[in-house]
C-alpha cells in the first residue's frame, strides 16, 4: 500500500535526501501556515491543520509524524514557527500544548488512513483528513482544561473546539482537493 502515498508516487524514491527535503519543506509549510492567524484567546485560529492534513495525505504516516516532531523541535529551540511567530519550549507546556503535541498524532493518523486505502478520490481524502482533525480536539481541549483552571470542561470546549469545527470541515475539504489535484496532475503527466 506504500505506493498509495502521493509523495512516493511522484518520486518513487526513498532516499535519505528526499526524506530530509520533505521534512524541511513540511516544517516550513506548517510554520508559514501558523502565521496565517486569527488571534483568539487562548487558542488562535490558524491554517496549521490545513498544512498538517496535506502533509499527512501526501507523506504517509511515518514521514508525516516525523515532520511534525521536527516542527515541534524547531519551535522548541527558538525558531518562530508557532502561531504569531512565537517559539520556545514553554509553548509545549502551555494552553495550546495539547494541540501542538496532538499535531503529531493528527499527521500520523491521516497518513495511516491514506496508506490503508483512503488515498484517492475527494471523498476518501476528505475522510482521511477530517477524522484526525476532529480527534485533535481531544488532547487540545483536555490540556486547555487542565492548564487553565478558570475553565471548566464546557468552557474549554467553547474556547478550544466549538469555534473551530466549521473551519475543520472546510480545511479538510481543501486538503482533499489539493491532494486529489496532485493525483490528477500525476495521472495526466503519466498519460502524456
Amino acid at each position: 500500500m506504500r505506493d498509495a502515498v502521493l509523495s512516493k508516487a511522484l518520486t518513487g524514491s526513498d532516499s535519505l535526501l528526499k526524506k530530509l527535503v520533505m521534512v524541511v519543506f513540511g516544517v516550513l509549510a506548517v510554520g508559514i501556515a501558523a502565521q496565517a492567524e486569527v488571534p483568539m484567546f487562548p487558542v488562535p485560529m490558524t491554517l496549521q491543520t490545513l498544512a498538517i492534513s496535506v502533509i499527512g495525505l501526501t507523506y504517509g504516516a511515518r514521514m508525516a509524524a516525523l515532520t511534525l516532531v521536527a516542527y515541534l523541535a524547531a519551535g522548541a529551540v527558538g525558531m518562530p514557527v508557532f502561531a504569531g511567530g512565537s517559539a520556545g519550549f514553554i509553548k509545549l507546556m502551555g494552553p495550546t500544548a495539547g494541540f501542538l503535541w496532538g499535531f503529531i498524532a493528527m499527521a500520523y493518523i491521516t497518513g495511516w488512513l491514506v496508506e490503508r486505502g483512503l488515498s484517492r478520490g475527494i471523498l476518501r481524502l476528505f475522510v482521511a483528513a477530517f477524522i484526525p482533525s476532529m480527534l485533535l480536539f481531544v488532547p487540545g481541549v483536555l490540556v486547555l482544561w487542565a492548564v487553565l483552571p478558570s475553565l471548566d470542561l464546557n468552557g474549554a470546549l467553547n474556547a478550544g473546539a466549538y469555534p473551530f469545527l466549521v473551519g475543520g470541515v472546510v480545511k479538510s475539504l481543501i486538503a482533499a482537493l489539493i491532494v486529489a489535484g496532485g493525483w490528477a496532475a500525476l495521472k495526466s503527466r503519466k498519460n502524456t
